[in-house]
């Protein structure tokens, strides 16, 4: 069995997967609350409750899968990209325990995580296929050759998809985290009653700055009565322009390749109707979790004990 551990951002997160892919345990603990008086995720903060919660949540892990320490054959963990101090405490705790246990450990790039978290049961897909990847922080669309064999076909030219929805819903004066809850007020709304710009940039890249913009000058003018009686309007109209630029960008590559959906924007409800035809991570999925680390460590190379020790964390690519 295979011990995943997945601290990037605001969630720490330990799973156990066996080598066929079963999952045996998925245990995430959220940070939303903690940095909804924010608006954001506050780097120095996420890091403290990670060293809180990690020891918590690998043993809540182990004793949902009927499992202990003794019965875990490998070690996987997020190295990057993400926060450097909260992927400091995760690989950290990773290293602790493969190094006590003299265990492999697999150092994982966490978005070939949300890659791997399609190959996991009850229904797994088999590459080749092309793949959406968008979160909060990144937006990708990849050509999976094989397990361990992805190629960049597209890229952001600023912000993610996810970093998108999330501004879009603080203009709107949504909760924490935004694209959540743009996605639920968007459902009440007229997506045609506002024409957003969908950005035309060369190749398959993707851009969300302007739209941003759009939105803003939308909204700026407005009294607080009318933002309120408009603002159901705004999220669907924002909303179906984000989800526009992403499916026309993965229907003109996808020519007659499967298509596959992972991230957290994965989990926005139209984004997931409009792509009907896809295969979409599981909604539990969607999110950072460790299964997915677990499930990446599969198929990556593992470095034996002690070797890992020097290993440390990335923020970026």
């Amino acid at each position: 069995m295979i011990l995943g551990i997945e601290t990037s951002c605001d969630e720490t997160a330990a799973a156990i997967v066996a080598q066929d892919g079963r999952i045996r345990s998925n245990v995430i603990s959220s940070q939303a609350e903690l940095h909804a008086r924010f608006g954001g995720v506050v780097p120095e903060v996420a890091s403290r409750r990670h060293l809180e919660l990690i020891g918590p949540v690998i043993r809540e892990a182990l004793a949902d899968a009927d499992a202990t320490l003794d019965d875990v054959e490998q070690v996987a963990v997020t190295q990057g990209p993400g926060l450097v101090g909260a992927l400091l405490v995760g690989l950290t705790a990773a290293k602790a325990i493969a190094w006590s246990r003299r265990l492999p450990l697999v150092p994982v790039d966490h978005l070939r995580g949300h890659v791997a978290s399609l190959y996991l049961e009850p229904d797994p897909l088999e590459p080749p296929f092309l793949c959406l990847l968008a979160s909060g922080g990144h937006t990708l669309l990849l050509d999976v050759r094989g397990y361990d064999d992805e190629h960049v076909l597209g890229t952001t030219l600023d912000d993610a998809a996810g970093e998108a929805f999330d501004k879009g819903a603080r203009l709107l004066g949504l909760g924490y985290p935004g694209g959540r809850e743009l996605d639920r007020l968007a459902r009440d709304g007229d997506p045609l009653a506002y024409d957003f710009p969908v950005a035309r940039v060369p190749g398959l890249d993707f851009s969300f700055s302007g739209l941003k913009t759009a939105l803003l000058y939308a909204t700026r003018n407005l009294s607080v009565e009318e933002l309120e009686a408009r603002r159901a309007d705004l999220a669907a109209s924002y909303q179906r322009a984000i989800v526009r630029a992403l499916v026309g960008r993965v229907r003109e590559a996808a020519d007659s390749k499967k298509i596959a959906v992972v991230g957290g924007v994965a989990a926005n409800s139209e984004l997931r109707a409009s792509l009907p035809d896809a295969a979409l991570a599981p909604l539990p999925l969607c999110t950072d979790n460790a299964a997915m680390i677990a499930s990446a460590g599969r198929y990556a190379a593992a470095v034996s004990y002690p070797g890992y020790l020097g290993l440390d964390a990335y923020a970026s690519r």
